[in-house]
């Protein structure tokens, strides 16, 4: 009960105008776009999502700068962030808060995006309407103090909406309105959808590898869809691990964009978690030295 008369509560705030009228704009606009569609603006928005949703959403905004999974030069990371931006997921900063307050309350009361509260809730729902994506200062640096003292990630947060909107300039200069539909609305509209998948269907189906208190799955065909992110119920149980797809088999496009990052000797002091056969045990290294310490979670 207590549960319900919080999200009521967000639910009540009012709608974010600026927000669903964006999300209608760029929803016609997708739908306007494989009208349009050529493989030549199939390649660059093939690009173009990659460097989003992988470099910038999956390895910088989540796997970095929320769970700080591996270190970077201070260059490599604030690269990584302008990419996030491009997503139009967010702010480097509310992005961050609002995945560490989901970790701090995973489907319990104050989790902002729960499919306990409905499933369109937790895809979208919590966008449209609600707190979700909007906090005071006094939040912002309770959950991402790092974030805040860090001037960059301040004026990235400020002004996230820039990046995308000269990309678009230059998209439409240089391939008309094909390339901007294409670009930008077709590719901004199915990314989001498949983050929100991760919010929503990754806490509804699939399977169970750890004995976590929440509702997590993985799943592999969101896993797909989103560069890796769907191995869900991996990352809730080891969330500092770079690694999500813990077995040959789980597809995670975005570590294997950490160990370039590494082999490129951009990325170090990479949290890794593996299988220990001889305690049949899940253990994370973390550092140059792999020094390991027990996680404690055994497989399901």
């Amino acid at each position: 009960m207590k549960h319900a008369a919080i999200t009521n509560i967000q639910r009540k705030t009012g709608i974010n105008w600026p927000t669903c009228i964006t999300m209608v704009v760029f929803h016609l606009g997708a739908v306007a776009a494989p009208f349009m569609f050529n493989w030549r603006v199939g390649i660059a928005s093939g690009l173009l999502w990659w460097l989003a949703g992988s470099l910038g959403v999956g390895i910088g905004y989540h796997r970095l700068l929320t769970h700080r999974g591996f270190k970077t030069p201070k260059i490599v990371e604030y690269f990584l962030t302008f990419c996030g931006t491009l997503a139009l997921e967010a702010g480097p900063i509310a992005w961050v808060v609002t995945h560490r307050i989901h970790h701090a309350h995973t489907d319990a009361p104050g989790d902002p995006h729960t499919p306990r509260d409905g499933s369109w809730w937790a895809h979208i729902g919590w966008v449209l309407t609600g707190t979700a994506q909007r906090y005071d200062k006094a939040v912002c640096e309770r959950y991402a103090p790092d974030l805040m003292n860090d001037p960059v990630h301040r004026w990235l947060e400020k002004f996230y909406y820039v990046p995308i909107i000269v990309l678009g300039i230059v998209l439409l200069a240089a391939g008309g309105w094909p390339m901007l539909f294409c670009g930008i609305f077709f590719r901004v509209t199915f990314n989001l959808h498949a983050t929100w998948l991760v919010n929503s269907a990754t806490h509804m189906w699939g399977k169970r590898r750890f004995d976590t208190n929440e509702d997590s799955r993985n799943s592999w065909w969101v896993a797909l869809l989103t560069f890796g992110e769907g191995w869900h119920n991996n990352h809730h149980a080891h969330p500092t691990s770079a690694r999500h797809g813990l077995r040959w088999y789980e597809i995670d496009f975005n570590w294997w964009g950490i160990r370039a990052l590494q082999l490129m000797g951009l990325a170090r002091a990479i949290k890794r978690v593996r299988f220990d056969s001889a305690t049949e045990m899940w253990r994370l290294a973390s550092g140059r030295r792999k020094r390991k310490r027990l996680i404690g979670s055994a497989e399901a």
